[in-house]
């Protein structure tokens, strides 16, 4: 039967995968159901070699997918009536453990998030690959140690969740995709799937119909009745779209564009996701002389002592980075000294803090006096910088993980509005930024500067630092930045905010180009 042809093209920002396989890798469940252990083994046979936290957002979204949708259909099934009680029992020992829908839905909108961003081929997810597609050109963008592919059911997955908020553009090419998997394996019944031949062409052809495409939405009916024939709102789907395109026969030939959905509050989408894509580039000092790489000492007897390699990355904003600033063992004591306290990330929205969409990360707010390797921090912070770091003249140390699909859309760190929480503190604005990369990440995740037109990828234990604000106190618009999607790794940062009161003699001269 025709049909249309298939396009060619955890809470988000929190990695609690450890938990879930070690709640699978313990001995196995005294279940009598072999059904059960079927899909116990086939989840552990994906995710069998993640010993760290998943790094592949495929991985990622499928586990938490297995974990809190499969493996309740499988408890629920028919097929399963006979064990019923073990099932049921052994279930309800980690269900509390298990991911919530919500986990579910973040992870799918997390991949519609990255296939946006790095304009990625939902083909090629489906198959395991992350390509950027950019009319015939083909680009592999990270090429995973061992492919993963996705099921009909997952990729249905991802597009009802797209359907479910009316969102269209990301909808039909992943329930087209999931169209695709189940025609090749129609009759092959899996019983942890939730979905079917029949939901997925449902779904599709009423997405098509929302656009405008009622030739495909039509033939996506009529092929969904091959199926179910007895099927009555189908069926007057179908007298429905006929009609329509007897009174339209135009529109029987007419290709609908579908609009991604509008962004109001990023105007700058276009050279955010540009600047994304390139992963994090900057010009080379040969092509800009005054750019240059020397061993920072600040006349500080400590510096003088252990310098520190500096990389002047910009001029106007004036943005530098500092190499190996942290050790490993550093790093990792920062995170672990956070992971228990890491809260959903919040934005100033007026007099308010508030969890947004277009910030998806954890967060924690450290002290000095939790540990002395947070003093020592401070006290290097404050060597290179020349700036006073301490209370009430910086905030604590704010650690942040970015998991999968985690962001931060282009966003200044200074107040723009006086009603800011920032003035809080009785400080002043943000003078300037001091952001640690704690870990490395294998694909995506820069630091975009919007205005000034560079992206900086992430160097793990290196330290970005700038200027807010000019010297008359205004802030500066080139600061504008963000932080680009994880595409595939687990990305942490320390930030440090320094305030404007108490550094009035401070601000080093040499420091940055005259305002």
């Amino acid at each position: 039967m025709m049909s249309c042809p298939l396009n060619a093209s955890i809470k988000s920002g929190q990695n609690p995968w450890n938990r879930h396989l070690r709640t699978l890798k313990g001995e196995r469940p005294e279940f009598e159901a072999p059904l059960n252990w079927q899909f116990y083994d086939k989840v552990l046979s994906l995710h069998e070699d993640s010993a760290t936290p998943v790094s592949n957002p495929l991985l990622a979204f499928t586990l938490i997918k297995r974990l809190q949708s499969d493996w309740k259909n499988v408890v629920h099934s028919l097929e399963a009536s006979e064990n019923i009680r073990a099932l049921k029992d052994g279930y309800e020992k980690v269900e509390q453990d298990l991911p919530a829908f919500e986990d579910l839905e973040g992870a799918a909108r997390a991949l519609m998030r990255l296939q946006d961003v790095y304009m990625l081929s939902v083909k090629g997810l489906a198959r395991g690959v992350f390509q950027r597609v950019t009319g015939c050109a083909v680009t592999d963008l990270y090429s995973p140690r061992r492919l993963f592919s996705l099921t009909g059911d997952d990729c249905f997955q991802v597009g009802k969740v797209a359907y479910d908020m009316g969102d269209y553009y990301h909808a039909i090419p992943w329930l087209e995709e999931a169209v695709s998997l189940f025609r090749g394996s129609y009759g092959e019944w899996k019983t942890e799937d939730e979905a079917s031949l029949e939901d997925a062409l449902d779904y599709l052809a009423f997405a098509y119909f929302q656009v405008g495409n009622i030739s495909c939405a039509l033939s996506l009916s009529r092929e969904f009745l091959l199926y179910s024939p007895d099927n009555k709102r189908m069926a007057r789907n179908v007298l429905k779209y006929e009609k329509l395109l007897a009174e339209s026969p135009n529109q029987a030939v007419a290709e609908a564009v579908i609009q991604r959905p509008n962004v109001p509050h990023l105007q700058t989408r276009d050279t955010y996701e540009e600047l994304c894509q390139t992963l994090g580039s900057q010009p080379t000092h040969y092509q800009i002389p005054s750019l240059y790489c020397s061993y920072e000492t600040s006349s500080s007897p400590y510096l003088l002592l252990q310098p520190v390699r500096k990389e002047v990355i910009h001029l106007e904003p004036y943005v530098v980075l500092y190499h190996d600033f942290v050790s490993d063992t550093e790093a990792q004591k920062i995170r672990g000294l956070a992971e228990p306290w890491l809260q959903r990330s919040v934005v100033a929205s007026g007099e308010k803090q508030l969890p947004v969409e277009y910030r998806i990360s954890k967060s924690a707010w450290l002290k000095d006096t939790v540990d002395p390797v947070l003093v020592t921090l401070d006290h290097r912070i404050a060597s290179l910088t020349g700036l006073d770091v301490q209370p009430p003249y910086a905030e604590y140390l704010q650690v942040v993980n970015y998991g999968i699909g985690g962001h931060y859309e282009p966003h200044f760190d200074h107040a723009t509005s006086p009603t800011s929480p920032l003035y809080r503190m009785n400080s002043g604005n943000r003078v300037a930024t001091f952001m640690i990369y704690l870990s490395s990440v294998e694909a995506g995740g820069a630091t975009a500067f919007i205005y000034g037109n560079f992206s900086v990828p992430v160097v793990k234990n290196a330290a970005l630092f700038w200027w807010n604000l000019h010297r008359s106190g205004e802030g500066d618009g080139d600061t504008l930045h963000a932080g680009c999607p994880v595409l595939v790794g687990d990305k942490w940062v320390a930030n440090k905010w320094i305030h404007e009161y108490g550094q009035e003699f401070r601000r080093p001269c040499s420091s940055s180009p005259e305002d």
